[in-house]
């Protein structure tokens, strides 16, 4: 979650691109379901904006999904949604 700062503080402008990286085991569904959970907080999301990089062993997958930010509500929203699926280890 973003740190509490007041809206018209916030160092972020919307609307704008906003890369979020988010790691989890090695598994066949986790980037389709992270595209799934992105792309409800962001209609316009789509796989084509999200990079894989998996780790040196094959054990974990990183995915950077650059989503189109309107609002710090969507991006908490977003964080909260991601934090809290059970296939996510880290979300930065």
């Amino acid at each position: 979650m973003l740190p509490n700062v007041p809206p018209n503080e916030s160092l972020i402008e919307y609307p704008s691109d906003f890369p979020i990286k988010i790691m989890g085991a090695m598994q066949d569904a986790f980037a389709e379901t992270i595209v799934e959970v992105v792309t409800r907080h962001d209609p316009t999301f789509h796989a084509g904006k999200m990079e894989m990089r998996p780790s040196s062993k094959g054990n974990y997958l990183s995915l950077t999904a650059t989503v189109r930010a309107t609002s710090r509500e969507q991006l908490d929203n977003l964080y909260r949604e991601l934090s809290s699926h059970p296939m996510v280890k880290v979300v930065l």
